[in-house]
């Protein structure tokens, strides 16, 4: 019995010692199998290619942009920064002076030169004991890859990554490249990322500028940057300061002599009372309060700017809304502005002061270009503009053009296509429209029944004789194509504008912003050209890659420079004639082309005009609309009083004539060229190819209105029978049948 038990136990024993061993050696295989599995995983990423591109790093990392603009001598300003959360400006390590380098190495990394990355024995002994109290256990490199990772979770899994990362990176890239990525990406308080936004903020210094001293307070910041802030903890900061002065001499850094001097300088911050900007500065502060009119705020240019490179960064580089948000408040952008910092000035110097305003409570908006798109001014508001990114009036809220309209649409077409001359008479008479008579003009007539010449239409601002050009001799299809395509007013909509009411008095669904009549109104200043309007020059990324440009852009025919000319021409009658709307806003000192729009109920009030200098148009109501009580034009005031001071210094410039537009006398009686049978003529141009023939004898009625031999003011007959070939367009009534789709006209006062 006994012996059985004893046979037993060993047969228990045995199977235990069996399981043990079992289990042992599963354990120890599966270390081994993990193990192996590490030390892959190790020797795969240490020397496998980069877990993190520099390059890329440097180019996603939020970086503040730079908005520059050249002021009237021609020197290149800082006009603007633009950052979100992240202030960075990323500096070469070639621009970092040698004793920053020091004191950041000397503080958190002291044998930074020496490891591969990880300083296993500074790591053990951080482990172990707190033997190194003034440093933590991560390298520079380490801490640089949380820096671009953003990844701070205290866990052992996010520390094996790390160090893994970190001795990838210095397989892949020496000390320098390494130590220029840590000195940008690193975290220094007050919104500042990067030394150099760090030295701005804290000395008002670029980094190049700072000494041993400065040097070793902001490499203070980095363990705590609340509590160690030099400017909100300054004893905190002054501790950590000295430490890294000390553990700078001990390293050999420093010498004992330059030691005891930067321990004794006398630190001065951006916010002591004592504290003097350095020249640099003086002059960046300077150029900046300058360019931003002493403002916060910035201006309705720079808006616009940002606005424009939205749009432009997701047409051309197709990326999203906000991803292009993104690039321009931290992609370290680099944009240069086609802004006049003069005209922008004066500009808004008179729509904050709202300088001859007639109504205090009323809006407008003005926008300034050159003559190959360039916006060189622009504002969209009166009074104090009290936000960023607000409502542009300029560029963003359409309203009704009135009469601007009919050069696009009725005279500059007419002309293109040989309908009109200069001295065409046409009836100024409504014509039969949605069974009404149609239109009125401005003084609430439906016409005179007179014969008019074109010019005198135009410069008075008739609405009966363009709807005839429209109507019955181009068609609507044909006014809206020039409006829509050729003068590219994107607001108009198929199927809704493209009928009378819109294209003669200008009463469109949603309407025009200044900004597209400006550069619409542009081409009969420079031949016949369309250039989209731009307000930056070009735009390089943080790399100093050219992303955008707008240096060589080409304007576009869209009418012949002939019609240009004539309609130039035609259009400095509207302010050099006493019947011309505009008579009373002409730009002191030079030629002014011009045409003035009113719209129903007088709601809006336009003046769109320009100079061989510039070309601008004013708008000018309520953004509720409402009738406008005061007397005249207030937009051609506007206009007047910004363009006369605007050209107070400008040189003395006349337009010139770049077709074959020619001069001629007609003769006031008939519209035909002058023979010497005529005894009241007046000047025009034409195009050569569609002269008028000459007059060869006199009608009995309806004659034009201009005059220079007799001051004889035309017949108000109806027009009869000629003697010779008459040049009068006797249009008939025509009945335009009812369509749903088409928009009711006026009703009320007619646009004017």
């Amino acid at each position: 019995m006994a012996t059985k038990k004893k046979h037993r136990r060993r047969r228990q024993l045995s199977n235990f010692a069996a399981c043990v061993i079992s289990f042992c050696s599963i354990i120890g295989l599966t270390s081994l199998i993990v193990l192996g599995y590490v030390l892959i995983n190790i020797l795969a990423v240490t020397n496998g290619d980069p877990v993190i591109n520099l390059e890329n790093a440097k180019n996603n990392q939020n970086q503040t942009s730079f908005l520059y603009a050249t002021d009237s001598d021609g020197n290149e300003i800082e006009l603007l920064r633009l950052h979100g959360t992240e202030n960075r400006i990323w500096v070469d390590l070639s621009e970092i002076p040698q004793c920053t380098r020091d004191a950041f190495v000397a503080l958190e990394d002291k044998r930074f030169n020496d490891h591969k990355g990880v300083d296993w024995k500074r790591t053990i002994g951080v482990m172990i004991v707190s033997k190194y109290e003034g440093q933590g256990g991560s390298t520079i490199t380490q801490q640089l890859v949380k820096n671009v990772t953003g990844n701070n979770e205290v866990t052992y899994v996010r520390k094996y990554n790390e160090i893994l990362t970190a001795l990838n990176l210095e397989k892949n890239y020496n000390k320098d490249q390494i130590l220029e990525a840590y000195l940008n990406t690193l975290y220094l308080g007050q919104g500042c990322y990067g030394v150099e936004t760090a030295a701005e903020t804290y000395f008002g210094k670029t980094v190049g500028e700072l000494n041993y001293a400065e040097s070793a307070v902001i490499a203070a910041i980095t363990q705590k940057p609340y509590s160690l802030d030099p400017i909100k903890n300054p004893e905190e900061n002054r501790d950590r300061q000295l430490y890294c002065l000390e553990e700078m001499r001990k390293q050999g850094k420093i010498t004992r002599e330059q030691y005891q001097e930067a321990v004794e300088y006398d630190l001065v911050f951006t916010t002591d009372e004592d504290y003097v900007p350095s020249a640099a500065e003086i002059e960046r502060q300077k150029n900046k309060k300058e360019a931003t009119n002493n403002k916060e705020v910035q201006s309705f240019y720079v808006d616009y700017v940002i606005s424009e490179l939205i749009d432009d960064l997701q047409k051309e580089l197709g990326c999203s809304n906000k991803e292009a948000t993104n690039m321009i408040y931290g992609g370290g952008l680099k944009i240069y502005a086609a802004v006049d910092l003069d005209v922008q000035k004066k500009l808004e110097k008179v729509y904050v002061n709202k300088t001859n305003w007639l109504d205090k409570k009323a809006q407008s908006s003005m926008t300034i270009m050159d003559y190959a798109g360039r916006v060189v001014a622009i504002v969209g508001q009166a009074g104090e503009k009290e936000g960023n990114r607000v409502l542009n009036r300029a560029a963003d809220s359409p309203r009704p053009p009135g009469s601007t309209i009919k050069p696009l649409s009725s005279y500059a077409p007419g002309i293109e296509k040989g309908e009109i001359t200069w001295s065409s008479f046409v009836r100024d008479s409504s014509i039969y429209y949605y069974n009404r008579q149609w239109p009125k003009n401005y003084n609430g007539d439906l016409g005179s029944g007179s014969n008019v010449s074109v010019q005198v239409a135009l410069a008075k601002s008739l609405n009966t004789v363009p709807a005839r050009i429209c109507v019955n001799m181009l068609g609507p299809e044909v006014s809206y194509d020039y409006v829509k395509n050729k003068f590219h007013i994107s607001t108009a909509i198929d199927g809704k504008d493209n009928s009378p009411a819109p294209l003669v008095v200008g009463s469109m669904n949603i309407g025009i912003t200044s900004l597209e009549l400006t550069a619409a109104y542009a081409s009969f200043g420079n031949g016949g050209l369309y250039y989209e309007p731009y307000s930056y020059y070009y735009v390089e990324n943080s790399s100093g890659e050219v992303i955008l440009d707008n240096r060589d852009n080409e304007g576009e025919q869209i009418i012949s420079p002939e019609t240009a000319d004539v309609m130039r021409h035609m259009m400095e009658t509207v302010t050099t004639k006493s019947y011309g709307t505009g008579y009373n806003y002409k730009t002191s000192g030079f030629d002014n082309y011009a045409k003035t729009g009113t719209t129903d109920n007088n709601y809006d009030k336009w003046m769109v005009g320009g100079t061989p200098h510039y070309v601008a148009a004013v708008w000018y109501g309520y953004d509720i609309p409402k009738t406008i009580n005061t007397s005249g034009n207030p937009a051609g005031t506007i206009y007047k009083t910004v363009m006369d001071e605007i050209h107070k210094n400008l040189p003395e410039k006349e337009f010139e004539d770049t077709s074959e537009a020619v001069k001629k006398y007609y003769c006031t009686s008939t519209g035909k060229l002058a023979s010497s049978k005529c005894s009241s003529t007046a000047p025009g141009w034409y195009i050569e190819d569609h002269l008028p023939s000459y007059c060869s004898g006199h009608y009995s009625g309806g004659g034009s209105s201009e005059s220079t031999s007799s001051g004889n003011s035309g017949n108000s007959g109806n027009g009869g029978s000629s003697s010779g070939d008459s040049p009068i367009i006797e249009l008939p009534q025509i009945i335009i049948p009812t369509k749903p789709a088409v928009p009711d006209a006026p009703t009320a006062n007619e646009n004017e």
